[in-house]
């Protein structure tokens, strides 16, 4: 069962088992602080609290943890069961982890998950003696943009849980947005910048990964100043936690962007005018320094020379110049091949003078993803390798970010063969399962099961050091992250069948052959297909039709997905005591209803009649029945968004600013172009915002009904509060039964 603070067992604990396990925190707390000058200690240590916190005390002593000296192998664990303790050998804390993991999954059926853990640890242990080791140097995890998405306003309990789940899984590499903001805003005060300057430079927190990669600034800010300081403390946790794990974390650097007040104080700076396209007004456009200026290195090193005075030295440093932006370049084929060369060793000089042992890390999605009007990729590989082309092989990381776009979606050759190996420096292969933290089951399986070891055994993939995955949000579509950690420690292959009924019976406890079926039937349907922006008809305004949209949906509808849905559904006998079974039968019936809600109401626009109040309030009614269901679900929750977002402030006024940044990001978030693009599928937002959007369609006939539902949308996000609901006393009954209906009632 989850409760709110920390993953527990799936039972309640008794008093007496939380006394116990505090005393056991407590003891190794002072083991801690006696042995802090035996580092190899302390690691066992964290590793063992991750356990405690996890899976509880009692579980987490049966398992004995052995640090390993060996800085050669990448990261290996063993796994040796004796009568009463299973011990676990490894060469790194998150080895640990992941070897107890391992254990707790293959042999006692039990996962940790975003939506709630079970644990089934039997008295007698099976019986095993192995040894398991990654291919992967790193285990890569997150996108600059999920710190947007999903963890703009986590407090530190919610960084905990995520730290603890990444151990588990073996991931060894995050990246962190921390607090680029804290740190670069001392910087431009060095500088000389005024308060106002630097304030109308950053925009709301939410949309913070934008602002630091130069697709926009101001919008939506600045944040109270108190942010900052409350930023600063969050982040000595996060990383002090990382630390005490060896892992890894990319923190940002300085990528050339600055306030266009700049020139004010420094005349000879040049600065060039981005444009993203994300459909913000010109006064939100970000500004660039040009490549090979003086004042680029002195500010780049000044924010590094910033960060590690505050939280110590960083191994890697990420710094994106031109995400999904046109590079401002001379007309000249051969000046502008000189120029990126100057950008690239702009940004890793900048490093190298503060910190020469450190790594400039790069992202590559927008290199396949970046093409003018005619289709053609503006990052060609001469332009690509010209960028790279001043820094050393060993100083830069490349971030592979999406190669199912590649071969799926986009259907291209990957990357890292396009740009031959980039070049020789260093790589990460990774996934980008999610855009903007959408709900909707999505992604192929079968392609994330086998592709990553087509790289692996290629015979010219270079220096290829990293496998991850980096979701623009989370907290959704679980198997998909499941598979892909174990991806990274499984150089063999990946056998799926055996794979989902192994996953099954770690999450439901069972695996009847109506599941088996289900699944069968979700390889060929949502789980077979891959949509970039998986998206409801009744998800957008109601007068909009988006580009290149099917039937104004994009979620994917099939005979073998509702047939899915029947089937899963039907194991209930099996599963109903189990809350994570319920938790995505939640979720599939959820979607299930939701396409038919679609159908509907696509019908209910297209009609001469359209005018029918009835009709409209038959299909709406449906929107309210899946908003109540989701009540019962644990993370799809417009009331949980809020509630992170509330707590950073400190006043009613602050409380409902960051309320309203939060709420902005997931529905309007800023031009146009980007209305809508999040696509969340919450309790609270069905029932606040997607449902009264369509009753405001359904009434305002007039001109201006357009601009008047911008209006509505931007009183909403503006207004605080979320209603409340009663959940359903049994919501895998009402979802069964909804499930079974094949007409709309206006009384369900």
């Amino acid at each position: 069962m989850r409760t709110k603070g920390i993953f527990l067992d799936t039972l309640h604990l008794s008093y007496h088992t939380r006394i116990y396990e505090m005393r056991l925190l407590l003891v190794l707390l002072c083991l801690c602080i006696i042995s802090c000058d035996r580092p190899e200690v302390s690691c066992e240590i964290g590793a063992k609290s991750v356990l405690i916190r996890s899976v509880g005390a009692r579980n987490a002593d049966r398992f004995k943890l052995n640090l390993v000296e060996d800085s050669v192998n990448t990261d290996w664990y063993s796994i040796t069961t004796s009568d009463t303790t299973i011990l676990i050998n490894a060469n790194t804390p998150v080895a640990l982890c992941r070897g107890a993991y391992d254990y707790l999954k293959n042999n006692c059926n039990s996962i940790v998950s975003w939506s709630g853990t079970k644990v089934n640890m039997p008295d007698e242990l099976p019986v095993v003696n192995e040894k398991v080791n990654t291919s992967f140097q790193f285990r890569y995890y997150f996108n600059v943009v999920t710190h947007g998405y999903t963890t703009p306003y986590w407090d530190w309990n919610r960084w905990e849980q995520e730290i603890d789940w990444m151990a588990l899984h073996g991931i060894n590499m995050p990246l962190i947005g921390g607090a680029h903001e804290a740190i670069l805003y001392r910087v431009f005060k060095q500088l000389g910048l005024s308060k106002e300057d630097i304030e109308g430079y950053f925009s709301g927190p939410a949309h913070f990964p934008w602002n630091r990669m130069g697709n926009l600034v101001k919008w939506d800010g600045p944040p109270p100043n108190s942010f900052y300081t409350k930023q600063i403390a969050l982040t000595h946790q996060i990383l002090d936690r990382l630390s005490e794990l060896q892992m890894k974390p990319i923190i940002h650097a300085f990528a050339g962007f600055v306030p266009r007040q700049i020139t004010n104080l420094y005349p000879d700076a040049e600065i060039r005018e981005l444009a993203w396209g994300g459909g913000l007004p010109e006064v939100n456009n970000a500004f660039l320094l040009s490549p090979g200026s003086t004042l680029f290195n002195e500010i780049g090193t000044l924010y590094i020379q910033e960060w590690e005075k505050e939280f110590g030295k960083a191994d890697y440093y990420l710094a994106d110049s031109f995400n999904e932006m046109d590079v401002p370049l001379s007309e000249n084929g051969e000046d502008a091949l000189n120029e990126l060369a100057q950008y690239g060793s702009s940004v890793y000089q900048s490093i190298r003078k503060a910190n020469p042992q450190a790594t400039w890390v790069m992202q590559g999605w927008t290199f396949p993803y970046h093409r003018d009007e005619n289709g053609n990729r503006f990052w060609t590989s001469q332009r690509l390798e010209a960028l790279v082309s001043e820094v050393p092989d060993e100083k830069l990381l490349i971030l592979d970010l999406a190669n199912e776009y590649n071969r799926a979606f986009w259907k291209i050759d990957p990357s890292w063969k396009m740009y031959d190996g980039f070049f020789n420096k260093k790589w990460i292969y990774s996934f980008i399962p999610n855009m903007g933290g959408k709900v909707a089951l999505n992604g192929i399986l079968d392609l994330y099961a086998t592709i990553p070891y087509e790289a692996l055994a290629h015979e010219d993939k270079k220096n290829l050091v990293g496998f991850g995955f980096a979701p623009e949000g989370i907290e959704n579509n679980e198997i998909v992250y499941e598979l892909l950690s174990d991806v990274a420690w499984n150089s063999q292959g990946i056998n799926l069948d055996d794979w989902i009924r192994k996953y099954a019976l770690q999450r439901y406890g069972a695996y009847p052959k109506e599941m088996e079926q289900a699944f069968n039937m979700l390889r060929k349907s949502a789980f077979g297909t891959f949509t970039d922006h998986p998206m409801h008809r009744y998800q957008f305004r109601p007068y909009e039709k988006p580009e290149g949209v099917e039937n104004h949906a994009t979620v994917h509808d099939s005979e073998a997905f509702h047939k899915a849905v029947a089937l899963f559904l039907s194991c209930a006998a099996d599963c109903k005591d189990n809350e994570l079974f319920v938790a995505d039968a939640i979720e599939l019936a959820v979607q299930g209803l939701g396409l038919k809600v679609d159908t509907q109401l696509l019908e209910f626009i297209n009609e001469e009649n359209g005018s029918d109040p009835t009709k409209l309030d038959d299909i709406l009614s449906v929107l309210l029945v899946m908003d109540r269901l989701l009540a019962s679900h644990p993370n799809h929750s417009l009331e949980r968004w809020v509630s992170f977002a509330r707590k950073w402030g400190d006043t009613d006024a602050e409380k409902d600013y960051y309320e309203s940044n939060a709420k902005r990001l997931i529905t309007t978030w800023g031009g146009d172009p980007v209305n809508d693009y999040s696509g969340r599928i919450w309790s609270g937002l069905i029932r606040d915002y997607y449902v009264p959007r369509w009753r405001k369609f359904h009434t305002d006939v007039s001109d201006n009904s357009k601009k008047q539902m911008r209006q509505w949308e931007e009183e909403w996000i503006l207004n605080p509060g979320v209603s409340t609901i009663k959940p359903y006393d049994d919501p895998l009954s009402v979802a069964i039964k909804m499930n079974r209906i094949t007409e709309v009632f206006s009384d369900t």
